[in-house]
């Protein structure tokens, strides 16, 4: 089975292209990158625990492609595979293990290539994005690259409910344009802070197993691209200066909104037998959510921020889905260094960390997500703040 959407109730039928975990080890830092939804929190405590790497030097981070198995027990709406669960942490640990192997003398670059034009935000016509694409080269001393790692804040889901073949969506051929323009290089996508962006599909097709033309793997790959062409274009500046990375604890409080439990899983029923199948499935899981998750107490939940820095290059890593207005918070504070990396779904993807303003407006990302994410109730407003207070802090510590 895949995850991702409620609608697709069918198990996958192949491959369009493998799903990996790539990794970059720079001196005693690590980040490893698969092509999955988000991890657990415990299952990137496990990965770091095996990678040979302090705790608070190592970061786990998916894609969040809609387009692989499930990756985090208890979340996605499914049951994962414990063969999966396997395959997967210990392919994560093995990537870590081959880039340090690997590690050589070596220069570090980098930029900010064009907004590649992919990525709207969802919740609101003209609302925001994060428009950067910041781009890190490595190279041997002889200028040969090694390594192309890049982000952007675009939901990977041109693919959509439809799809029933592994894919890493378009990030996948990002890497592909890009490693075929630097040989021998491995190109790593970095997930933005995306919460409240996608590629200008609509809603509804989110929630039907149609395949309609915006949401194929020719656009997949024309969007793909698009960042690539930002990627390969971007100006790239030496860094210099040594390495360094710290992590803070942080605990973000849940707040329920919904009541009458009871009522509202009998009207999920009455609404699952009136419906056609794909809404029918969402209905059903909401209504179980009803009675079981949503009545567990509401104990805040435990993750953490890591940021690195790279001769002087910021890399900043959140956990969750986060809406873009956090990722510009950040880079505020941060204005005056090299353009940092400022990536979400990073040791534990616990459900959407909507920002601030965002409250008032409501919608799924703020009001219905945590039932898809198994999760009792969503997240409190302030908890992106807290969140990117932390980065700001560390950013400062490590700069300092």
């Amino acid at each position: 089975m895949m995850c991702g959407y409620a609608a697709r109730t069918e198990p996958a039928i192949g491959t369009h292209d493998a799903l990996t975990a790539r990794a970059l080890v720079v001196g005693d830092t690590a980040i490893v990158v698969a092509d999955v939804l988000g991890f657990h929190e415990e299952t990137c405590a496990a990965i770091r625990r095996r990678s040979g790497f302090a705790d608070d030097h190592v970061v786990v981070i998916g894609t969040h492609t809609h387009g692989a198995p499930l990756p985090a027990p208890g979340r996605g709406g499914g049951d994962a595979d414990p063969a999966f669960l396997k395959q997967l942490e210990d392919g994560c640990v093995e990537a870590i293990r081959r880039a340090a192997e690997a590690r050589q003398p070596a220069r570090l670059l980098s930029g900010n290539g064009a907004n590649p034009g992919i990525g709207f935000n969802r919740r609101a016509e003209g609302g925001p994005i994060d428009p950067n694409v910041p781009v890190l080269r490595v190279e041997t001393l002889a200028g040969a690259p090694l390594c192309i790692a890049f982000a952007h804040g675009v939901h990977p889901v041109v693919l959509g409910a439809g799809n029933r073949l592994y894919t890493g969506d378009y990030p996948h051929f990002a890497r592909v344009t890009v490693e075929a323009a630097h040989p021998g290089a491995v190109a790593l996508f970095l997930p933005g802070c995306m919460g409240d962006v996608s590629t200008g599909h609509s809603a509804a097709s989110s929630i039907s197993t149609e395949t309609p033309p915006d949401r194929t793997f020719d656009e997949a790959e024309r969007l793909g691209g698009r960042l690539a062409a930002s990627v390969l274009g971007a100006e790239l500046t030496p860094m210099q200066g040594g390495v360094g990375a710290r992590s803070r604890a942080v605990k973000l409080a849940f707040e329920q909104t919904e009541t009458d439990l009871d009522g509202l899983a009998a009207q999920w029923d009455a609404a699952a037998a009136a419906a056609d199948v794909a809404w029918g499935v969402l209905y059903r899981h909401w209504a179980n959510w009803a009675r079981t998750t949503a009545r567990e107490p509401l104990t805040r939940w435990a993750g953490r921020v890591t940021g690195f820095n790279w001769g002087g290059l910021p890399l900043v890593f959140l956990p969750g889905e986060i809406f873009s207005n956090t990722a510009l918070q950040v880079r505020a504070a941060l204005a005056g260094a090299p353009p940092p990396f400022v990536v979400s779904l990073s040791d534990g993807v616990p459900g959407y960390i909507p920002s601030a303003e965002a409250y008032p407006e409501g919608g799924y990302e703020v009001m219905e997500a945590h039932r898809y994410y198994g999760q009792p109730a969503g997240f409190a407003r302030g908890s992106a703040e807290l969140l990117a207070a932390a980065a700001m802090a560390i950013s400062a510590e490590l700069a300092g």
